[in-house]
């Protein structure tokens, strides 16, 4: 525990000095997290979620990049994204194997997705991705540039 809880410090510390582009709170139908900008194009984002039948609750941290530069981009209203995310996945279904055990696992995924932003603080996302453990889950709510 103290590894985990020492590793998780120096990660936000990292991030605190080394990311000082925009920070931004996601919060949409079935999840929220708060992204932090490690790079130019590359965040990080601790946060929970869950899929549209609430048969999960995922809490774990995604990795982005952003193709903006690659893909020609220059609108600072458009993002295009893509990463792996990697957590852990509660099952919240009532039907256990005959032994009683539950589908809870580490979870490890991918996504991929998009955003505009209507002003200087406010965007919608859309985004679809997955895990090994909880499956595809689309994603769709609203960005706050922080």
């Amino acid at each position: 525990m103290r590894k985990i809880t020492l590793s998780v410090f120096t990660l936000l510390c990292f991030t605190s000095i080394f990311g000082q582009a925009r920070k931004e709170l996601n919060f949409g139908l079935v999840g929220i997290n708060y992204e932090i900008p490690v790079h130019r194009d590359i965040t990080i984002a601790p946060g929970v979620g869950t899929t549209l039948d609430l048969d999960w609750l995922n809490a774990g941290v995604k990795g982005n990049y952003y193709f903006d530069h690659v893909f020609g981009i220059t609108d600072d209203a458009w993002d295009v994204y893509g990463g792996a995310n990697v957590g852990y996945s509660f099952d919240l279904r009532d039907d256990h194997d005959n032994n009683g055990h539950d589908g809870s696992d580490f979870n490890v995924g991918l996504q991929v997705g998009g955003r505009w932003f209507w002003n200087e603080k406010w965007g919608v996302y859309v985004e679809i991705g997955g895990g090994n453990v909880s499956g595809f889950s689309p994603g769709i709510g609203l960005t706050l540039k922080l």
